[in-house]
């Protein structure tokens, strides 16, 4: 049997297994557990199990899987629901991106945690907090009514389930009437965002479709390879503790930012998005991962083979694209909490939690390019 630390070896943040079969917890509503409490003591920053010999970063499956739906135990309703998120966190910038674009501002309320992950897990923004560490919207305590005295999103989790021995990740999607966690997983969240709370919504709003039937196979096909080999393999190889799980996992990730780049090189005419024209699921699941990557995955999780901004100019202009011309992108991501907390949370990573200064700016102007790259287009002119 796994031991405890095992078990919450896998990682703060959900997770999609495109294999596994939705989960069911318990989610009768129920007072917080000084039994679940205790549980919670123990390491949950040890995301690789410390007996674990191949190194490897083995990430776990998100425990909630509800889904909202017409006729449902969670049907769609305004205000029904409260969507908890990490600015830091890629999956949590999912759902953030997808509420934004499908204009569920006012149905789907948002709390953001505190950059800051110690061993309690995320932790809920106080009066004593430095106002540059919370000046971003959302950055509150939890306003649930009810949730009055809870400091980190494991109450809510230990509330639903107070024998619970999962993760307490986020994005976490609750439903404020029952007081029932609906789900933790990005993947499933974004897709109930797309199109569950239609009737709800104008017209201009409800014709966002982000999961067009027409690309299905080819958005599910490059969804495989980036969780896998991009959006996780950052994690893996940042994570890892021996040197042929680390280059391992290097390697594959290099590999498929290099597939990701031939595709909008040989698609750039049809672009300026992943699939054509019109903004898909599989930009959204990109850019959660490209937007970090040279801010902070390029020194401290070592994956520094090349950089977006030097090495990848058309996944660098993709970026750049979705970030300054499109508000849900570009008004979603808060490079202090990703800086922040990659730095000062993962000590095992970063003991004296020194964070860098650059790269400056985190991300460059719409056309603006590195000095190096400035002068070789410079001297092609001439």
């Amino acid at each position: 049997m796994l031991s405890r630390a095992r078990q919450l070896a896998g990682h703060f943040y959900s997770t999609f297994n495109p294999h596994s079969p939705p989960l069911s917890r318990p989610t009768t509503r129920v007072l917080f557990s000084t039994t679940a409490a205790a549980m919670a003591e123990e390491k949950i920053t040890n995301w690789v199990a410390p007996d674990d010999k191949t190194g490897e970063f083995k990430r776990g499956q998100s425990q909630f899987r509800n889904f909202i739906k017409k006729g449902g135990e969670f049907p769609p309703e305004a205000g029904r629901y409260h969507l908890y998120v990490s600015y830091a966190c890629p999956w949590a910038h999912r759902t953030l991106i997808v509420r934004k674009l499908k204009g569920l501002e006012d149905i789907i309320p948002f709390t953001s945690v505190h950059w800051h992950m110690q061993e309690k897990g995320w932790r809920f923004a106080t009066a004593e907090d430095k106002e540059e560490d919370i000046k971003a919207e959302g950055v509150t305590k939890d306003p649930v009514k009810g949730h009055e005295g809870y400091k980190h999103l494991r109450d809510i989790y230990f509330q639903v389930d107070p024998e619970y021995k999962g993760r307490f990740t986020v994005p976490t999607l609750y439903d404020v009437k029952q007081g029932k966690i609906v789900s933790n997983e990005s993947s499933e969240i974004i897709r109930m965002f797309y199109s569950e709370f239609d009737d709800l919504l104008p017209e201009n709003y409800k014709n966002v479709t982000l999961f067009p039937e027409a690309l299905q196979t080819q958005i599910e096909e490059t969804n495989d390879w980036t969780y896998n080999d991009i959006n996780n393999g950052v994690y893996k190889s940042g994570f890892a503790t021996t040197q042929e799980a680390y280059e391992k996992a290097v390697i594959t990730l290099f590999k498929s930012l290099d597939r990701a780049e031939k595709h909008l090189k040989e698609t750039e005419k049809e672009g300026p998005y992943y699939f054509g024209k019109e903004i898909t699921e599989a930009d959204v699941r990109l850019y959660t991962t490209v937007v970090r990557f040279d801010v902070v995955y390029v020194q401290h999780f070592k994956t520094n083979l090349k950089t977006i901004r030097a090495d990848y100019p058309y996944l660098h202009q993709w970026l750049r694209n979705l970030y300054w011309k499109i508000p849900a992108f570009g008004e979603t991501t808060e490079f202090t909490h990703i800086k922040r907390h990659y730095t000062k949370s993962h000590t095992q990573i970063n003991p004296f939690s020194v964070t860098p200064l650059g790269p400056e700016p985190p991300i460059l102007g719409l056309h603006e390019e590195v000095e190096a790259v400035r002068w070789a287009l410079e001297r092609a002119k001439r």
